[in-house]
């Protein structure tokens, strides 16, 4: 049975003269990027097109890149986004109309068509059985509105439905193209077309896209103290470009570009203010409801209660010679070398730039769309050393390590490494994993997979503080202070005591701000400091000391009293300020402290000395100045008792009571003097001292 031709070529899957270059060049990249290159011979003013994954579209319309020559590019053109709303848009067909041929020949009503030799309008379609009943079959029955009126045509097998309209013809045939293409929404057809080419050429187009990023993993094969140890690079490739790859040149790119997404295959509409259309404006008019009776007065308002209060809601390094493989899986039966037997690599070609290194596969690679492949890169020795590594003073064991140094030439980007022994009972077992941050050329890291469970380690800490020198200023003495921190780190390696000796431990230390090391340090980074040891073997101490100078200032006297000279013991309540005095209770003792902790090669620490004896000898005069300034407080108090006895007597008696209060009188001068005398040698003597401070 031959089919029924509805309309004329109703699909074109590509331009007859297009040719898909295929992918021979892919690039990828660890920033989640992948720049193909397809290649291939073109005929003369022949385009070309390929199939790129809808989300590649924006990267393909940014970067795509056509090397032809002797072609010159014409454009890219590519269906829409929205590739069905686009091609219906003005039909009077929807997607849902291409179910069956009387589906869409109905949503035609109306249009001038010509079937089965008859020409007219289209009214109506349906399919109907036909023939005999052991041999039934379906045609198409089509009425059209012609110049004589209706007419109805069967169309049997081979007859067709043609559209008058050659323009509505054509937009029905797109939509019929866009509507197969839009059954693979995921991919678009990108058309490069070309101009000017005289004979067939080379042409190549290259365009970056995003990608999954391919992922490094390290294998490497230690040795149990010092030597080299093989690493082997694998990079995880994953083909989501949507074409084969098949025989292209891989590379793997390592570096850090800066990338970005723009939507330019979106239409993109800009938004506009929009202006209300000016009408008249509404004039309000509240209708007339009629009087209301007159309300009646409202209840006496009573006291409120008042609210509740609100409830409240309740509301391991050298893992063969020191302490074995730190917990790894040990081979029961192994070679001598492991290393020596573990198959080699092609090695790729290494390629660096600034900031960038990019390994090249030797070989042709082919990984299918959709597939994932793990690719080798890299095979290469470099120097190593076992080591233990303390990071956190608070653990109990170190971290069992190997130092590398990168002799490769390149850097080395970020990766897992899995590592295994080399030999004796380490030989092929798996000791841990590390992670390898990327290494640049002679760089060195220390990678840590498994903690030594046969050393032990504590810690302690310390803090002191004594003076270390003196400054002597006009009423101050200046004290310098060194602050001292300790941090003693204890470490036992038990039933490795023997092979401990020579083992190299390193040790990262934070920093502390304002704090000066007192220890070796051999590299600073984002670890802080590290510092490196040898132990000597059996149990050892290692200490690390930090040191900070301050300044403390102790005053020998008040200054807020005003100058010694010209205070007067009348205008102060001298006992309350005593200690503000010079040589007043407490300062002279501080002093004697702190002369007693000074080292005798200290700076400044002569001047204190005398400084104290002579503060010795002021707090005798102030106390002798103060027993002064309480006899007369006393002798002024006796005075006001004398005084009020005159007052109360009479007779005899009220001359005994003058004669009294005239000796009490007297006894209140003297003490005066005497105060004033005592307060006066020790106000020159505090002058005399602050003068020689400075």
């Amino acid at each position: 049975m031959r089919p029924l031709h509805v309309l004329p070529l109703l699909v074109l899957a590509l331009p007859a003269a297009a040719q898909d270059l295929p992918v021979r060049v892919v690039t990828l990249s660890n920033a989640g990027l992948a720049q193909l290159e397809r290649a291939g011979s073109l005929a003369p003013d022949a385009p070309l097109a390929f199939r790129v994954p809808t989300e590649d579209v924006d990267d393909v319309l940014k970067s795509l890149l056509v090397r032809d020559p002797s072609g010159t590019v014409e454009g890219v053109r590519l269906p829409a986004q929205d590739l069905a709303a686009e091609a219906f848009r003005g039909l009077p067909l929807r997607p849902e109309d291409f179910a069956g041929r009387a589906a869409l020949l109905q949503a035609l009503r109306g249009q001038a068509v010509e079937a089965g030799g008859v020409t007219g309008r289209l009214a109506d379609a349906e399919d109907v059985e036909v023939g005999e009943p052991n041999a039934r079959g379906t045609a198409l029955r089509v009425t059209l509105v012609t110049e004589e009126g209706l007419r109805t045509v069967t169309l049997r097998e081979g007859d067709g439905v043609r559209l008058t309209d050659p323009a509505l013809a054509a937009r029905v045939r797109r939509a019929a193209e866009a509507l197969a293409s839009a059954r693979a929404a995921d991919s678009r057809l990108v058309e490069v077309r070309l101009r000017g080419a005289t004979a067939a050429r080379e042409v190549t187009v290259s365009y970056v896209a995003a990608a999954p990023l391919w992922k490094p993993s390290w294998r490497m094969i230690v040795p149990p103290g010092g030597g080299e140890a093989r690493i082997q690079g694998w990079a995880v490739v994953e083909n989501r470009s949507g074409a084969d790859w098949d025989g292209v040149r891989l590379a793997l790119v390592s570096g850090n570009p800066a990338a970005f997404h723009q939507p330019l295959y979106a239409p993109i509409r800009v938004t506009r203010p929009e202006l209300p259309v000016r009408v008249a404006e509404g004039v309000p008019v509240r209708p007339d409801t009629g009087a209301m009776p007159v309300p009646p007065p409202p209840p006496p308002v009573a006291m409120a209660m008042p609210a509740p209060a609100p409830v409240a809601q309740a509301s391991r390094g050298r893992a063969a010679a020191i302490g074995g493989a730190g917990g790894g899986m040990v081979a029961q039966e192994a070679e001598p070398r492991f290393t020596d037997t573990v198959a080699a690599l092609p090695p790729a070609l290494s390629a660096s730039a600034a900031g960038r290194v990019a390994f090249t596969l030797p070989a042709p690679v082919t990984v299918r769309a959709g597939e994932t492949a793990n690719l080798p890169f890299l095979d290469a020795a470099l120097p190593a050393e076992r080591l233990w590594w303390i990071q956190d003073f608070s653990a109990r064991n170190p971290l069992s390590a190997v130092r590398v140094r990168n002799t490769t030439g390149h850097t080395l980007p970020d990766g897992l490494a899995t590592l295994f022994g080399a030999e004796g009972a380490e030989a092929g077992a798996y000791l841990g994993d590390s992670e390898i941050r990327a290494v640049a050329p002679d760089e060195t890291r220390i990678l840590a997979f498994a903690r030594d469970r046969d050393v032990r380690i504590s810690s302690a800490t310390t803090s002191s503080e004594r003076p270390i020198g003196i400054e002597l200023r006009r009423g101050v003495v200046g004290v310098r202070v060194l602050n001292q921190q300790e941090s003693a780190l204890a470490l036992d390696p038990r039933s490795a005591r023997d092979a401990g000796r020579g083992a190299r431990v390193v040790v990262d230390i934070g920093r502390r701000p304002g704090f000066t090391p007192r220890f070796a340090v051999a590299a600073e980074g984002d670890f802080g400091l590290r510092h490196e040891a040898v132990l000597e073997g059996g149990q050892t101490t290692l200490r690390f000391t930090w040191e900070r100078e301050t300044r403390t200032d102790l005053p020998v006297w008040d200054a807020a009293l005003g100058d010694p000279v010209l205070l007067r013991w009348r205008d102060i309540d001298v006992e309350q300020s005593a200690r503000r005095l010079p040589g007043g209770p407490g300062t002279l003792e501080n002093l004697r402290t702190v002369l007693e902790r000074l080292p005798a090669e200290a700076p400044g620490r002569a001047n204190l000395a005398t400084l104290v004896e002579r503060l010795g000898e002021l707090r005798g005069q102030l106390d002798a100045a103060r027993t002064a300034i309480r006899a007369y407080r006393t002798a002024e108090a006796a005075l006001a008792r004398a005084r009020s006895a005159a007052e109360d007597r009479t007779g005899p008696e009220r001359e005994e009571a003058r004669r009294r209060l005239n000796a009490a009188s007297l006894a209140v001068e003297r003490a005066g003097t005497a105060a004033d005398t005592a307060w006066e040698a020790w106000s020159k003597a505090a002058q005399d001292l602050l003068a020689r401070m400075g």
